[in-house]
């Protein structure tokens, strides 16, 4: 199950879009990512569609695979609700996942092993955990975190596109 639910303002010349999906059903991942490719590709920033379709591919599979509804948003028998929320102006693109697991994401604060060393370290030495979200912090030029007002939280990505010139990555 998806749906789209589109603000458009002509006068601020940002385009934006909320997905919402639910994390039970088996191809909310490939919906996430196609549905990013459809909008990015709409508004003319098709450059962007691959980086971007990594980072919600990301997000969502945290979600689907870590949120835990917070209390006062558990339902018995309900669905984990997850939202993709896309803002783009000509210089940036924002994307947002919202989940309803107010525990807050453990961002990478910065290489796990000095850059010359990765290149002779084997995949058993390197982190288990946390390395999709230090995917995103290279893919992006910046990545945090809000606190839901009800609950929840919503995990932000910020690209930088290029000068107006049709959502060109810079």
């Amino acid at each position: 199950m998806a749906h789209w639910y589109t603000r458009p303002d002509p006068s601020s010349g940002g385009h934006f879009l909320t997905l919402t999906l639910l994390a039970e059903f088996s191809d909310t991942g490939r919906i996430a990512r196609d549905q990013t490719a459809v909008f990015l590709r709409s508004v003319g920033a098709g450059d962007a569609v691959d980086d971007a379709q990594l980072v919600v591919s990301e997000l969502v599979g945290n979600v689907v695979n870590h949120a835990v509804p917070d209390r006062c948003l558990a339902r018995p028998g309900a669905s984990r609700r997850i939202d993709v929320i896309f803002k783009m102006w000509p210089k940036w693109l924002f994307i947002g996942v919202t989940d309803e697991d107010s525990t807050p994401p453990v961002l990478p604060l910065g290489d796990s092993f000095l850059p010359e060393l990765t290149g002779e370290l084997s995949e058993a030495v390197l982190p288990d955990s946390g390395r999709g979200l230090l995917i995103l912090q290279r893919l992006a030029a910046a990545v945090w975190w809000t606190p839901g007002d009800t609950g929840g939280k919503t995990v932000w990505c910020r690209f930088d596109l290029g000068s107006g010139d049709g959502g060109q990555p810079s």
